[in-house]
């Protein structure tokens, strides 16, 4: 929100401070400053003169004019000019020699198109005053001659540039911000919707509200004569191009001075154009409409519509209708305005991506008694500036809503902040913001009053806060502050404008505790385990698409397809709460790859979210007024999905990088396998390795990760299949193991081995198996044979050839073993190899080559 100085002060007695100061008020009082800038403060010697001759120069390929203009000098100034749009006669703003424009571009005497030009005559956004350039900016006739151009037209200004929150939407107005800067600098306020209206002497416009639940007040008023030519005055076009808005026509432009004035969003309705009764309803399936940007919309039964006979004519809030539009023939008007449902208004505008300066402001809750106001000042200014007849009488369709009521201890506010406030302190912060208080505990509020949006306000949370023994008071919010619904809103009132700087600073106390759980402490190993093998971590969004089931090949009946929906998803292309890490990571390569990073390894650690079997589709949503009943908890996790953490690895190009010391070898499954590894033995575990089938992954290159007979995960090489749906590097390879499984089985608290003084003694033996062997069972089988004197024992070679025969291979183990009392023998290590091959031979058929 933008907020011109000048057209602050205008309803605001603001001392003689600065812009800076103003906006440190205002940030204080808690609304967030952007930027501030200045208009015309560099402006000077911008006189007003009248033309008195105009000599067109020839012999140029465009239209020249040598002018003499009077400036109130002993001698009229020649200038030379290429408008063409004024006539000898009109008053203008010159520029004289040493004069300076916005900008800092300064103006001398020179001479050009064979003539000396002693100055410049200027157009509008010369002078900063908008983007018109089609011409001179012509004053009106009698403008005093020699007039200070800047004094005269108020180019000098200061711009207060505001973020407003969705809790303030109060704020998107002229009139909020000077009520917030009267409040801050504690002097009068002067309310612009203070006016007197007309008697009511019977309907305009007829007009009903047939959805109360989409809108409570509807206003109509009507024009007749109106001049379609008439010109926005320069006062107004300056005001909205300050604040940021294009000034379009006048009838327009009304309407958006008024927006930004009071808050409330108008729109004109070309009366010629409008059939029959004006009803504001839901949209019917299949109906559609041409808003005035051009695009025809297909309407949802959810949107807010106004309508004629002849059907939708305008996006309620949002955008008006092509058909009904104000044109440059247009001389009867109507005009409209409304309070209409906050959440309405915003779910329509994000469903057709679609936000307005008026979207905004219904979104965040206009002032419910503006509509009135509004429509008789707009209909007055039409009038005045545009020569219409303003006609008698207003259609005022209204649905009952009563006001809201909260009852809340006086000292409330103070036990929130930490600091006593008197109870004349908190009626009167209140009463500043414009809340109506009465002594006491009205009973029907402590039953729970009802707001105008249908919530229940005070209520059970005011019986609780009753009890404290304060004094009660019964608090009746302004319609302009429809954000006010229960006692915390107005202790956050209270503080804000007594200072937030006012508060001490206390530092809360640390509660006792015994450091990281093992669960945590796992995490945090596996993610420098991960880190330390050359992964970089990243954090992606839970969120998922169906498709991405679809990319990852996974069966129909696939328990990874049964996924969470979200009822609000931030994006309508991610709806679905994850069920694998995969989608996310795999998307986060892609992005990578795309940007030129060929060489990737990456990892995360999250939980993913797998629904119950029987669980209620959707949880309770409980009041915040009391704690919940373990009945109410209980349903409430009865409806939550399974969250097991997970760790997940992709990897793509090379793992070792290759350089100057030579060739670099490529990420395989080997790798994803390793990864596993890592995170097992921060657990404390081993995992034995099976061959198996599941989606995502290539069939034949597909490990299962288990401990004991626990599956805790898969790792290898996707699917090409899945690679080619997601664009990934070739012979991509991913692992997911759940951390969740591997905390249940975790060894208790690790006791420190004792490490034995006595020499290691070394075997080496290999072995022929069938190649169809599973290596982690001919491991499994040596050591069981070896006994406990074997330390480690290593796989450092895989040989498949002639020498050992068609569909064998040939695999090559280190055995380190050591005893803790003494030095082993060559028998005993020998003896304990021998039992070791014994044993492979009788599980898996082993054979010692050789």
């Amino acid at each position: 929100m933008r907020v011109p100085l000048s057209w602050l002060r205008e309803y605001v007695d603001l001392p003689a401070v600065t812009a800076h100061e103003v906006a440190d008020k205002l940030t204080a009082a808690g609304l967030k400053l952007e930027s501030i800038s200045s208009h015309g403060h560099d402006v000077k010697n911008v006189v007003v003169g009248e033309v008195l001759e105009i000599e067109e120069l020839t012999g140029f390929k465009k239209p020249i004019r040598h002018c003499k203009v009077e400036v109130g000098e002993a001698t009229p100034r020649e200038i030379v000019c290429g408008a063409t749009n004024f006539a000898a006669g009109d008053r203008v703003p010159v520029v004289l020699p040493g004069g300076v424009l916005p900008g800092g571009f300064e103006v001398g005497a020179r001479k050009t198109y064979g003539r000396m030009s002693e100055g410049m005559i200027c157009s509008e956004r010369e002078l900063g005053l908008g983007d018109d350039h089609n011409g001179i900016m012509v004053l009106p006739a009698g403008t005093p001659i020699g007039t200070d151009v800047v004094e005269l037209l108020g180019l000098r200004d200061d711009v207060i540039e505001l973020e407003i929150t969705p809790d303030i939407g109060y704020a998107l107005s002229i009139r909020g911000v000077a009520r917030e800067a009267a409040t801050a600098f504690g002097v009068d306020f002067r309310d612009p919707a203070d006016v007197e209206l007309p008697a009511e002497t019977g309907p305009s416009w007829p007009a009903s509200i047939a959805d109360p639940t989409a809108c409570d007040r509807f206003v109509l008023r009507e024009v007749r004569g109106f001049d379609p030519a008439a010109e926005s005055p320069l006062w107004m076009r300056v005001r909205l191009t300050r604040a940021g808005m294009r000034p379009v026509s006048l009838a327009v432009d009304i309407t958006n001075y008024l927006m930004l004035e009071l808050g409330q969003p108008l729109h004109a309705f070309d009366r010629a154009k409008l059939t029959g009764e004006i009803v504001v309803r839901r949209a019917a399936a299949g109906e559609r409409l041409e808003t005035l940007d051009h695009v025809v919309r297909e309407l949802d039964p959810d949107d807010i519509l106004i309508t004629d006979q002849s059907g939708p004519i305008s996006m309620a809030g949002t955008m008006g209708g092509l058909e009904t539009e104000i044109s440059d023939g247009s001389t009867d008007i109507v005009i409209e305005a409304a309070h209409f449902s906050a959440t309405g208004i915003s779910r329509e505008s994000r469903r057709h991506g679609l936000v307005s300066e008026a979207s905004k402001r219904f979104e965040r809750g206009v002032d419910r008694e503006l509509p009135l106001v509004a429509s008789w000042r707009a209909v007055q200014l039409l009038a005045e500036l545009g020569g219409a007849t303003v006609q008698p009488g207003v259609t005022h369709a209204e649905v009952e809503v009563s006001p809201a009521r909260i009852a809340i201890p006086a000292g409330h506010p103070g036990r929130v902040a930490g600091v006593a406030y008197s109870k004349d302190t908190v009626v009167a912060r209140l009463e500043q913001v414009g809340c109506v208080v009465t002594d006491g505990d009205d009973p029907a509020v402590r039953k729970g009053g009802v707001a105008p949006t249908g919530v229940v306000t005070g209520g059970a949370l005011a019986a609780r806060l009753a009890v404290t023994g304060d004094d009660m008071i019964t608090v009746t919010p302004p319609s302009w502050r429809p954000d006010l619904t229960d006692p915390n809103d107005l202790a956050e009132e209270v503080i804000r404008l007594e200072g937030y700087e006012s508060l001490p600073s206390v530092l809360p106390s640390a509660p006792a505790g015994a450091g990281l759980t093992e669960a945590q402490r796992l995490r945090r190993r596996v993610g420098r385990a991960l880190a330390e093998g050359g992964h970089v971590e990243v954090l992606s969004y839970p969120f998922i698409s169906a498709d991405d089931f679809d990319r990852l090949q996974l069966p129909a009946d696939d328990a990874r397809r049964h996924a969470m929906r979200l009822a609000n998803p931030l994006s309508e292309d991610e709806p679905l709460m994850r069920t694998t890490l995969l989608p996310g990571l795999l998307k986060t390569l892609v992005r990578n790859v795309g940007r030129g990073f060929t060489d990737v390894a990456l990892f995360e650690t999250g939980p993913v979210y797998r629904p119950r079997e029987g669980a209620p589709g959707v949880a309770p949503v409980l009041g915040v007024e009391r704690r919940p009943t373990a009945e109410e908890l209980a349903s409430i996790e009865a409806a939550l999905p399974d969250q097991p953490l997970r760790v997940a690895v992709v990897l793509a190009g090379e793992f070792e990088r290759s350089g100057w010391w030579g060739g670099g070898r490529a990420a395989s499954w080997a790798d994803a396998v390793q990864a596993a590894r890592l995170v097992a033995a921060e657990a404390g575990v081993e995992l034995s390795i099976s061959a198996d089938q599941h989606e995502p992954w290539h069939p034949g290159r597909c490990a299962a990760l288990y401990v004991g007979d626990t599956l805790v995960g898969h790792a290898g090489e996707l699917h090409p299949r899945a690679i080619e749906a997601y664009g990934l590097p070739a012979r991509t390879s991913a692992m997911e193991l759940e951390l969740s499984r591997l905390e249940a089985v975790m060894p208790g608290p690790v006791e420190t081995p004792a490490v034995s003084a006595y020499p290691v003694a070394t075997q080496d033996v290999a072995l022929i198996v069938p190649d169809f062997t599973p290596v982690a069972d001919v491991e499994v089988a040596l050591r069981d044979g070896a006994g406990e004197l074997l330390e480690s024992i290593r796989l450092f070679d895989v040989y498949a050839g002639e020498q050992v025969g068609e569909g064998n291979k040939s695999l090559a183990y280190s055995m380190r073993f050591r005893a803790a009392d003494r030095t082993l023998t060559v028998e005993e290590t020998t003896a304990a190899r021998d039992a070791a091959v014994a044993m492979a031979a009788d599980r898996v058929g082993a054979q010692l080559r050789g």
